[in-house]
């Protein structure tokens, strides 16, 4: 029996999940659409993709390594529905500031992408913080930024936003908040928090928290996202992240599940800024015109 993209789909939507309630839920189908598609994966991959429990859906070691397939199955014909067509008389060079969390979970994919489409657009990437990228697009030494546009705060600065990241609560595989029937800050309150701080994130967690009379139990402030993920899989303390940066398991293999809180937490905007009344250059309208297709937004004059 041939995989189909079908069943790829569901099983990256339950490995993300660990619960099929949560895949379907997602997806939009029922639980038994998505356990039959992960048994008949299973049957034609010929080994047991995940260990299943009351807990959830556990990956096995041939779990995890057909997952690292299936991304790069569903990035390429996400690719392959998304093609530009190269203008091959078009050059040019675009200077663009992005911030950290932006450079490492959200440009590499579309960088290649772009310069696929467009071979002599010369993109000269910087990596700065929110403050020195307004800074910069404003004294004109960037042409255009790529930045959590949900922290931007200069007026004179034109923003849009291409997708919103959902923030959820981080636990290890077991914990005991999975269990409980709803999960708000209150409970998040009683556990170790480990607070990321890259690109204002620990800023931004304070003010939704403020909102309430809890305060997050702070046992270590980093700005690594991969030491958050070991630290949450290891069940030394919990985060809430945005699913941008989210990855169901650590380096070391370990189990990461995913909780929404009862509280409204706001989202993560990824989008374009630059400065307002800029006069648009070919290689700016061309990033800009990428993004807006990739993101099916509409199209701009």
């Amino acid at each position: 029996m041939p995989v189909s993209l079908r069943q790829i789909r569901y099983f990256v939507s339950t490995a993300e999940h660990g619960q099929i309630s949560q895949a379907a839920a997602e997806l939009g189908i029922s639980q038994s659409a998505v356990t039959t598609a992960i048994k008949e994966l299973e049957q034609t991959v010929g080994l047991d993709l995940f260990i299943r429990s009351t807990q959830g859906m556990e990956m096995t070691t041939a779990g995890r390594q057909f997952l690292f397939h299936a991304y790069e199955i569903l990035n390429k014909v996400d690719e392959a529905t998304n093609l530009l067509l190269p203008a091959s008389d078009f050059s040019g060079r675009l200077t663009v500031a992005a911030s950290y969390t932006v450079i490492g979970y959200f440009l590499p994919n579309h960088l290649g992408r772009l310069r696929r489409a467009w071979p002599n657009l010369d993109i000269q990437l910087f990596e700065l913080n929110r403050e020195a990228i307004e800074e910069g697009l404003l004294a004109n030494r960037y042409d255009m930024a790529v930045l959590l546009t949900s922290n931007v705060i200069n007026s004179d600065l034109a923003t849009e936003t291409l997708m919103n990241s959902r923030r959820r609560l981080w636990v290890p595989a077991r914990h005991r908040l999975l269990s409980q029937g709803s999960v708000g800050l209150k409970e998040i309150a009683d556990e170790p928090y480990i607070m990321l701080t890259v690109d204002e994130a620990a800023h931004t967690a304070l003010r939704y928290w403020s909102n309430t009379s809890y305060r997050p139990n702070v046992t270590l402030r980093t700005s690594s996202v991969e030491a958050v993920r070991s630290l949450v899989a290891d069940g030394q303390g919990v985060a809430i992240l945005s699913d941008m940066v989210l990855r169901p398991w650590s380096l070391e293999g370990k189990r990461i599940e995913t909780i929404v809180p009862t509280e409204p937490i706001p989202s993560m905007d990824v989008g374009l800024a630059w400065r307002r009344g800029a006069q648009f250059t070919p290689a700016m309208e061309a990033f800009r015109s990428y993004f807006h297709q990739t993101f099916f937004l509409p199209s701009h004059r």
